[in-house]
């Protein structure tokens, strides 16, 4: 997006940098790659997930000396990206990745295309070829400022040593203002080997870009008005919420109004799970009653949301008989997939505290909505059609039951990071999130790959919690290299591999929608023409594989033996685990709004439809 963009939510710990000039701090003169681990030192950035590479190898040099910025070596620039996002998810800092040129910072375009659709605070730094050789196809050149120009909230092509400083303080400014997202630095090799002089803190000079934070006094009232004259309405809450730092305003707010909260897949934990007046996740997979209460509201108050197709279904027939309050920190999703009757630009924080204050002064009118009527359906729904599985019949292992026994044995606190598919779902319904900033995944994007070298950054930010990856079989043959990382650098996450054997949430679609024509979703090696697997085919061992980059590793057959390898992998902490849950293969999420339907067509399982009686549509 561009920079003069006024970017949802948050407003993350802000760099130290500040507006000022080199005569209010003393001088030194540095090479450029000098004053950039400086410039990371100063805007606070205490760890770098990296790969060196000719042209950003000037930086690595200085970066040996640095006491103050822990460099981890990845095995892939692609887990250095994912790793920076999982570490800023976890600590709602800026993550900071640092690859070199060409296929180094083209294998960062996936990672930063998926922090932009999640509005992760992110500072990806990549080496340039030197100035000169800019444009002339030198060995590694790539454009990578317009290869992620449509991926970034803004990107920086430095080629003078001089400006490196100011650059890295605007970087971290604007990644973490605003609407969070990825900004990338790409510095020339010769910038980095020059010499310069270093002052900190340095001048910024960012004209546009001035994210409107507060939100118009006149909007709060008018939402406020009809929240309380409302008789079904809902809050839905995004990951703006999360990222603005609102989670115990929207907890006042709720109280407050008596209102059904549902939080989205990248709001978990925003609202307690267990909290009576949370209905559950919306969308494709989420539950009946959180899905039905949107389609049937007449007020849906929006919360650092966007409208995703996900959620919505087949746009024109979404909550038809809802009024639309819209508050988000970025002027663009307003209006952008659904008209908003009341529009409210504004940090998710000051909106929600201010709608609180508003709220209060219609109660002190004699303003208060009665929404006893609207809690009777949804209550009824809740108990009709709760999320839940079947056990399978041949006593295998249940993909659900391991992972909601995961989420039961954890330590409280636990961080939970997951992959792209069936797991990621059950991940998001089977465990209970209580608390912010515990559940990490790839929302928009759904970027299969993203669990193990996430959770790798969110450990290293935050050392003392417990960290799970919850994966697919398909997902960690992706990224799974970077558990040498974890294990060399003292990073015990824990990984459960839900293995089906086969890409699961496509083959879900191929059951339901292909005839059962199982084209390429088979993992196993040597299936047969069934696509059933060979006897005894483990290819590749998840245990060997794991042991040869220095975990400890399970493998957990029987449902029996669930929780005794549960609590093994809990009590280890010297080093990565891994556990090869191997899982009935057509085990299916549900609920499920099949793709570009409506969500009245909703789904509680395969082949049943929830009935909602008469009265809800009057």
């Amino acid at each position: 997006m561009p920079m003069t963009e006024q970017a949802t939510g948050a407003q993350h710990p802000q760099p130290r940098a500040r507006n000022g000039g080199p005569s209010s701090a003393s001088v030194e003169h540095l090479t450029g790659a000098q004053s950039l681990i400086r410039s990371l030192e100063e805007v606070g950035a205490d760890t770098v997930f990296g790969l060196p590479g000719g042209c950003i190898l000037p930086a690595y040099d200085p970066l040996m000396d640095s006491t103050r910025v822990r460099h981890i070596l990845v095995r892939h620039e692609q887990g250095a990206g994912h790793a920076a996002t999982g570490y800023a998810q976890a600590t709602g800092k800026v993550g900071v990745c640092m690859v070199t040129s060409g296929p180094g910072a083209t294998n960062l375009v996936t990672p930063i295309a998926d922090a932009a659709m999640d509005s992760v605070p992110l500072v990806a730094i990549t080496g340039q070829v030197a100035s000169a050789a800019i444009g002339t196809d030198a060995f590694q050149e790539a454009d990578i400022c317009g290869i992620t120009m449509p991926i970034t909230k803004h990107n920086f092509l430095v080629t003078r040593a001089e400006d490196i400083a100011h650059t890295i303080a605007e970087a971290f400014h604007i990644a973490s203002t605003g609407r969070p997202g990825p900004v990338l630095v790409d510095i020339a090799k010769d910038a980095l080997q020059a010499k310069t002089t270093f002052s900190w803190p340095p001048t910024m000079d960012l004209p546009g870009y001035r994210p409107v934070t507060k939100p118009h006094a006149k909007q709060i009232r008018e939402a406020a008005k009809l929240i309380t004259q409302a008789k079904r309405p809902v809050f839905y809450v995004g990951g703006g919420v999360m990222k603005a730092g609102a989670t115990a305003e929207l907890k006042v707010l709720a109280e407050l109004t008596g209102a059904p909260v549902t939080t989205t897949l990248m709001a978990l934990g925003s609202f307690p799970d267990s909290h009576p007046l949370h209905v559950g996740m919306p969308g494709m997979h989420g539950a009946v009653t959180a899905v039905t209460a949107l389609q049937k509201a007449d007020l849906i108050v929006a919360l650092g949301a966007r409208f995703d197709d996900r959620v919505t279904g087949k746009l024109d027939s979404f909550a038809p008989y809802a009024k639309i309050v819209h508050a988000d920190i970025d002027p663009a999703e307003i209006g952008k997939n659904r008209a908003a009757d009341v529009p409210i630009v504004g940090d998710a924080r000051e909106v929600i505290a201010d709608l609180v204050q508003a709220v209060q002064a219609e109660h002190t009118e004699g303003n208060t909505g009665d929404y006893s009527a609207w809690w009777k359906d949804l209550n009824r729904w809740r108990d009709t059609y709760p999320v839940g599985y079947d056990l399978p019949e041949d006593g295998s292992l249940s993909p659900q039951q391991v992972i909601q026994r995961i989420g039961q044995l954890a330590p409280e606190g636990t961080i939970f990071a997951a992959g792209v598919g069936q797991h990621q779902m059950w991940a998001s319904h089977f465990i209970q999130y209580e608390r912010p900033a515990t559940w990490l995944n790839s929302g928009g994007a759904g970027t299969m790959g993203y669990a193990v070298p996430a959770a790798m950054g969110a450990k290293a930010g935050m050392p003392d919690r417990a960290v799970w990856a919850i994966d697919g079989d398909g997902c960690f043959q992706m990224t799974n290299q970077e558990l040498t990382t974890c294990a060399l650098n003292n990073i015990p996450i824990k990984v459960a591999i839900i293995n089906n054997g086969a890409l699961g949430m496509v083959r879900q679609w191929q059951t339901l929608f292909y005839n059962q024509r199982y084209s390429n979703t088979v993992l196993h090696s040597g299936a047969d023409t069934e696509g059933l697997p060979a006897k005894g085919t483990r290819v590749p061992d998840f245990v060997k594989l794991s042991e040869a980059m220095g975990c400890y590793a399970i493998r957990c057959e029987d449902p029996a033996d669930l929780d005794k390898v549960i609590a093994e992998a809990n009590a280890i902490n010297d080093r990565p685990v891994v556990i090869d849950f191997i899982v009935h293969e057509d085990a299916m999420v549900w609920p499920m709004v099949a793709a570009g339907t409506s969500n009245d067509e909703v789904m509680a399982a395969r082949g049943v439809r929830p009935d909602f009686g008469d009265n809800e549509d009057d």
